[in-house]
């Protein structure tokens, strides 16, 4: 055995997150941090409320591994609520320690070496990793901006990636980066891939419901032949600003939920109990706290477009999520987005990701020329950030 070179194989090429950096970036320059998508205010009383009763009530000990009966009720009632999903919550619903904990557990439960994955591009980048460890392989499919102004696929491209040796499609939709929202056409086109040569998709729906302008989420489950062959996976974090209790879960068939439990048992077994039970509470708030939260975070994504158009950047108009990319071209002819987000805190007093760095490396230059902006902060944050944009010479 050599000590030398400790890091498996299976993660080599992967490097230090590039959030780190562009995080301690951020304080090195006093720069206002719009590379990490988590939001700089609480989410609702309700839901803090609950936390702190169950925390000072003494509820601090290990729930069960499946998750507090009461949130998995909850769950199974949010899907079927809003989606009209029908899941037992007592075989059909896992809770986790956050969607990444569900995804990871997923793709270890399923994966055999070699095995390959489908996923959309740029992706995040969790998922390559997840994919590494489980001995699987990678199989991208590029999302480009297009003449409608949106991302969109080449459903050819999408039926080129499927081998001998695909297992899964990986679905993240609404989709970080691009704020794409995957419309009826482009889930049936996925749906269609997936029943043709018996494939299990892996729904990532963290955003489900921060999705802008009148637009609606369907999950891919929803679709006729889907649900059984669909592990649907979300949390609380981004429904209720909370997104450092890492309370996730998924929904699936029984013998997909058991595949990922067989892993997920071996990283936590269980935790976040008082969390469990606010989250609980959160997901029984009535409608309009869910059409509000969409809402407040359209308008603070107009503040960030109109910024970025007269900082001469291009943005890509998101149709739900936390995030907004922009083609950097006009305003840096250099084309490097690693290069501009470096700089881009000294000069503008603002950080940023570059989308390179969230693409396959095969593919990374589809992303040279992309950077991407969060804009789930305070008002008072984004109007900050906006002025910088704008004064930026």
């Amino acid at each position: 055995m050599s000590l030398q070179q400790p890091l498996t194989t299976k993660l080599a090429g992967f490097g230090a997150s590039i959030f780190a950096e562009m995080t301690a970036l951020a304080v090195e320059t006093g720069s206002i941090n719009l590379g990490q998508g988590f939001p700089d205010y609480n989410g609702p009383v309700e839901v803090l409320n609950t936390a702190q009763s169950e925390i000072a009530s003494g509820n601090n000990q290990y729930p069960p591994g499946v998750g507090q009966s009461n949130l998995r009720a909850a769950i199974a009632e949010h899907q079927k609520r809003f989606w009209g999903l029908t899941y037992d919550p007592d075989s059909e619903v896992l809770v986790t320690m956050g969607a990444t904990e569900a995804l990871a557990g997923a793709l270890l439960g399923i994966l055999n070496d070699g095995d390959e994955v489908i996923v959309f591009e740029p992706l995040f980048d969790t998922y390559a990793g997840c994919v590494a460890l489980a001995g699987g392989t990678l199989s991208p499919v590029t999302l480009r901006p297009q003449s409608s102004g949106r991302y969109g696929f080449d459903p050819t491209e999408l039926r080129a990636a499927v081998t001998s040796r695909t297992r899964i499609i990986l679905l993240n939709s609404p989709h970080n980066p691009t704020g794409m929202v995957f419309n009826a056409e482009e889930l049936q086109q996925v749906a269609d891939v997936a029943i043709e040569h018996d494939l299990i998709v892996i729904s990532d729906e963290v955003y489900e419901h921060l999705v802008f302008d009148n637009l609606t989420h369907t999950p891919i489950a929803s679709l006729p032949g889907m649900r059984e062959r669909t592990i649907t996976i979300s949390s609380g974090g981004k429904s209720f600003n909370t997104t450092g209790w890492k309370i996730g879960w998924a929904c699936a068939p029984a013998s997909l939920l058991h595949a990922t439990r067989m892993a997920k048992q071996l990283f936590t077994f269980a935790g976040g109990t008082p969390f469990q039970s606010a989250i609980a509470a959160g997901l029984r708030l009535p409608d309009t706290y869910f059409v509000n939260l969409a809402a407040d975070l359209q308008s603070k994504r107009d503040i960030l477009m109109d910024a970025l158009m007269a900082a001469d950047l291009q943005p890509i108009r998101p149709e739900g999520t936390y995030f907004i990319t922009a083609d950097i071209r006009h305003r840096w002819p250099h084309r490097d987005a690693l290069d501009f987000c470096r700089a881009l805190p000294s000069a503008c007093g603002v950080v940023a990701i570059p989308g390179s760095v969230l693409y396959d490396p095969r593919h990374a230059h589809e992303g040279t020329h992309l950077v991407r902006f969060a804009f789930c902060k305070q008002i008072e944050t984004m109007q900050s950030a906006s002025e910088k944009l704008r004064n930026w010479k």
